[in-house]
């Protein structure tokens, strides 16, 4: 079962106690400075910063929480990322039971499932400071990049309610600070946050929680299905609800351990130009109209903790996150496509721009058909090329990938292209979110698929005498590390 760390500052003391985080004394402002620090430690897989004496504000700057794989799995209490894929699984593959001894088991099953609920409570310590007036200038929200439309808050859990249904929805979203009390909501087209605003009267109750125990703040990005309650699923793996406190001026409610808490609303009929911003694409998006967020009101703690993270040329903190959703979710993914056996999304695809995915072919055509079912799965909707190999190719390991897809493919017969809805920060496709898709069958190709010639086996050594220079090894004084073959 994951750790539930009670907030951030406990998350905080769980880094620094494990030497993931350096404190920094030094002034440093959080125009361009912060990110030029930021970005340099992240790429040396560096540690998470806490900057203590931030230019113009009394509050200390939390970035790259997220920033290294060891961090990512304290803060979900794994050893590995697949240990909660597992869990995972095993909720979704509850049966009807059949004796006395199942049921027992699926009722344990689905008692542990409705314990993860968020819990309401009256008060907590994201109320502890009424901001009166409220005041975007009391955050040291980061200008990130030299181009950027201006200051950027990127680490935002944004709740709102489906006006349809009443449901709660958290989302991260970017949001730039326009002034004191005004800023632009980053909804995209194809995010739930638009999908309430195209349902509502025009207006949508909004709270932005800003710095929480991390399972809460990953769940905020994570791809759950429609109907899934992120505070229910952050439970899940904290395995312990979260706590939720209602708002002061809007019925919305938000993470009662939360550092800071904007309280407002977005308004379809008050579109303003959002960006630039140095996105994670490694470029900057384009300026386009985005609704507007009006601040009602403000909350905090004593001496809160503003956390961010940055976005840009890849590796960044993000990466590690995106990883983190790919295994999680692999699972989930299977029970809609049992025919995937494993998935990669590369730091080089960041995202939406490739998906590496193996099959255990067993028809002429199964490589296409998996293509076309991702194509219709979700976010993965969106992936502008997919690569299908064969299910003994390790889809990690990218140079047997591109030896598998640079042998084995031939344009002609092995290459589909469809139009469809692109990721809307996709710039090279000719419409916004919308343009081409690419797939590549990589896999051998069976009789059926418009193979003339016999298909090649690969090269490979008998297993006897593989095992036989293992063991002779030693003797041969030849050195050079970890000889053993694993292909």
């Amino acid at each position: 079962m994951s750790r539930a760390f009670k907030d951030l500052g406990e998350w905080i003391a769980a880094l620094e106690k494990a030497g993931e985080l350096v404190r920094v004394s030094a002034q440093v402002d959080p125009a361009l400075e912060i990110t030029e620090i930021a970005d340099r430690v992240v790429k040396a897989q560096g540690p998470a910063l806490l900057f203590e004496n931030v230019t113009g504000s009394d509050m200390p700057v939390l970035i790259n929480q997220f920033g290294s794989h060891r961090r990512m799995c304290m803060a979900l209490g794994v050893d590995g990322y697949d240990e909660v894929g597992e869990r995972i699984g095993e909720l979704i593959d509850l049966q009807p039971p059949q004796g006395i001894v199942d049921k027992v088991k699926a009722l344990g099953k689905l008692r542990e499932l409705a314990s993860f609920g968020a819990k309401t409570v009256r008060t907590g310590p994201c109320q502890e400071v009424w901001v009166e007036p409220a005041d975007l200038d009391r955050v040291p929200i980061l200008t990130c990049w030299p181009d950027d439309g201006g200051p950027f808050i990127t680490l935002p859990l944004v709740f709102s309610t489906d006006p349809r249904t009443g449901a709660r929805n958290c989302g991260m979203y970017r949001i730039q600070k326009l002034d004191g009390r005004t800023a632009l909501m980053h909804w995209q087209i194809h995010k739930d946050g638009a999908a309430h605003l195209r349902d509502s009267s025009g207006r949508v109750p909004v709270a932005v929680a800003i710095g929480s125990d991390p399972a809460v703040t990953y769940s905020a990005s994570a791809p759950l299905p429609p109907g899934i309650d992120e505070m229910a699923f952050a439970g899940f793996l904290r395995g312990k609800q979260v706590e939720m406190v209602r708002c002061r001026t809007v019925d919305v409610e938000v993470p009662a351990t939360a550092e800071i808490v904007l309280e407002g609303y977005v308004d379809a009929n008050d579109l303003r130009p959002e960006g630039p911003f140095g996105d994670h694409t490694g470029f900057y998006t384009p300026v386009d109209d985005y609704p507007t967020f009006h601040l009602t009101g403000m909350s905090m703690r004593k001496q809160p903790t503003y956390a961010t993270t940055i976005v840009g040329l890849p590796p960044m903190e993000d990466f590690q996150l995106g990883k983190a959703t790919e295994r999680i979710f692999l699972p989930l993914i299977k029970t809609t496509l049992p025919d995937l056996v494993d998935m990669n999304l590369p730091l080089e695809g960041v995202f939406h721009n490739c998906a590496i995915v193996s099959v255990e072919k067993r028809y002429p055509g199964h490589a296409k058909k998996l293509m076309s079912a991702i194509w219709g799965m979700g976010l993965l909707s969106l992936s502008r090329c997919v690569v299908v190999v064969d299910h003994d190719v390790d889809v990690q390991d990218l140079s047997a990938v591109a030896f598998h897809a640079f042998s084995n493919v031939d344009v002609g017969r092995d290459m589909l292209v469809v139009e469809g809805p692109v990721d809307a920060l996709d710039h090279a496709a000719p419409y916004f979110a919308y343009g081409s898709k690419v797939g590549f069958d990589a896999t051998r190709k069976w009789d059926g698929e418009g193979v003339v010639r016999p298909w090649p086996d690969e090269i490979r050594m008998s297993d006897e005498i593989r095992a036989q220079v293992d063991r002779r090894w030693p003797e041969l004084g030849i050195r050079l590390g970890d000889t053993r073959r694993t292909d």
